[in-house]
């Protein structure tokens, strides 16, 4: 008898023991504290849907002057690159025959424009008829055309450029007899680059008149280039599905050069909008949420979301600006519970003292007690 109350008694005692650790556990389950997390209100941010191109550079104006004629060529009024004025004198070559020409159909004229007044004198005093004096005035102005035709030859013959801009390199030397269409020079104006790019169509009803684009170039990645939309072609490529885009871009200090390939970023939606860090919305399928403290309590609350930038997404819908947002420790958090709030020194303070004191401070975070 005494082996069995022995028994029983340890039974007993291990019964006991297991209730006992049974409720210490739950007791320190019911004491464990909220979640540690942090907290950020909801910022006003700018948000700009873009479409990114690869397009071509060209010069603002651009022509390739030739010899008109075959001829000796005497000078040339340029150094390679060099920039040249409007008017300014390229190339000048051999005019010997055309200017004895000029002074023979000048000198011609002079006889003629003579002759018509001595006619037309004898005339008004009736010594000449009228036919004589219409023949001289034929005769005169065809001698003034005689000398117009041979001063048009000699100003074949001195080469101009049409605008100003930058000379190419030449390939000509003086001395050289050209022929007719031997290339002189290259005239580049580039103190504005044309910058042509396609434009899916699908893209078109973004793409207007006065937009405004980034370019970059492989040469100065560090340098963004900016301009404005001048132009969208009429016409799509049937086949690639593209319309040609031409922008126009400031280029004083001739950085940019024709041909060259950039890399362009057309802003096409710039706005405001309210965001959020993304680590703050968490996705359930086609569906997005994220927490925000109120009243003690950490509630989830589905939104609507739209353009990522920098690391923070924009909010459609669902948020007001300055609302306290759980920014990290969300996956600590489901359905609606009590959280504390980190403070910069790793402390935590309640979600209401911690929701109170951000909106107090205008939105920011609240310092840790």
């Amino acid at each position: 008898m005494t082996k069995v109350n022995l028994l029983l008694a340890l039974v007993l005692s291990s019964l006991l023991s297991a209730c006992g650790s049974g409720g210490a556990e739950e007791k320190g389950k019911g004491n464990r504290p909220p979640p540690l997390v942090k907290v950020e209100p909801a910022q006003s941010m700018r948000f700009v849907e873009t479409v990114e191109a690869v397009g071509t550079a060209n010069a603002n104006e651009q022509v390739t002057i030739a010899a008109q004629v075959t001829e000796r060529l005497l000078r040339l009024g340029f150094d390679d690159g060099s920039y040249v004025r409007k008017g300014q004198t390229l190339a000048v070559l051999s005019q010997g025959q055309q200017t004895a020409a000029l002074a023979e159909a000048n000198a011609r004229q002079r006889e003629a424009q003579q002759q018509l007044g001595r006619i037309s004198t004898l005339r008004q005093r009736g010594f000449a008829t009228k036919a004589s004096e219409d023949a001289q005035i034929a005769a005169a102005a065809a001698a003034r055309a005689q000398a117009s035709g041979v001063q048009a030859q000699i100003g074949e013959r001195v080469i101009t450029a049409p605008f100003s801009g930058y000379a190419s390199l030449r390939s000509i030397s003086p001395g050289a007899v050209v022929t007719s269409g031997t290339e002189i020079a290259t005239i580049s104006d580039i103190s504005t680059i044309k910058l042509d790019f396609p434009v899916p169509e699908t893209a078109l009803a973004a793409i207007r008149r006065g937009l405004t684009i980034q370019a970059v170039s492989a040469a100065y990645p560090d340098t963004p280039f900016r301009g404005q939309i001048a132009t969208v072609d009429t016409v799509i490529d049937p086949n690639t599905r593209a319309a040609t885009v031409r922008a126009r871009l400031p280029n004083p200090d001739g950085r940019l050069k024709p041909g060259m390939l950039l890399t362009v970023t057309i802003e096409t939606a710039p706005r405001m909008g309210i965001s959020v860090p993304e680590l703050a919305v968490v996705g359930e399928g086609e569906n997005r949420f994220v927490y925000v403290v109120e009243n003690g309590m950490a509630k989830r609350i589905q939104v609507r979301t739209g353009l990522r930038s920098q690391g923070r997404v924009e909010i459609l819908e669902g948020l007001r600006p300055g609302q306290p947002v759980v920014t990290e420790g969300v996956v600590k958090l489901t359905g609606d519970m009590k959280v504390r709030v980190a403070g910069p020194n790793g402390g935590g303070r309640t979600a209401g003292g911690a929701a109170k004191g951000a909106q107090q401070n205008g939105g920011q975070k609240a310092p840790a007690p």
